[in-house]
């Protein structure tokens, strides 16, 4: 993981953290951030597949900074590689720290998404 100033990719999903999504010291779960990564990777994995897909796996995820309440997180996403039936994502969790108008990374990871068909069977993804 190298240390960038600017998010790579592109804008999916932006939300705000919430007291309830948060531990009592005020750090948001990571399972949480991992969620909106999930929403995001879906959101542009289908947009490409033109049909439904679901999380295959994720990979090399490490959070390397807190997410706080009142937090901005915007989750960036990269489509990297486009197989038979599934599609390889970079996605990155960013946060705009409601504070100072700092912008950070919090933490980044490869989402490997499945495209199905309407019985729930991997699906070819179009060529485009």
């Amino acid at each position: 993981m190298h240390d960038q100033t600017l998010p790579e990719g592109e804008l999916t999903l932006r939300t705000l953290a919430m007291p309830g999504d948060a531990n009592p010291a005020g750090d948001i779960f990571g399972g949480w951030v991992m969620a909106q990564m999930d929403l995001a990777a879906g959101i542009r994995a289908g947009e490409r597949a033109r049909t439904r897909v679901v999380t295959a796996a994720v990979k090399e995820m490490a959070f390397q900074r807190p997410v706080k309440i009142g937090d901005t997180l915007s989750i960036y996403t990269d489509v990297t590689r486009i197989g038979r039936t599934s599609i390889t994502l970079q996605v990155e969790a960013w946060v705009n720290r409601a504070r100072i108008g700092m912008l950070e990374k919090v933490t980044e990871g490869t989402f490997i998404m499945v495209a199905l068909d309407e019985t729930g069977q991997p699906s070819p993804v179009p060529a485009d």
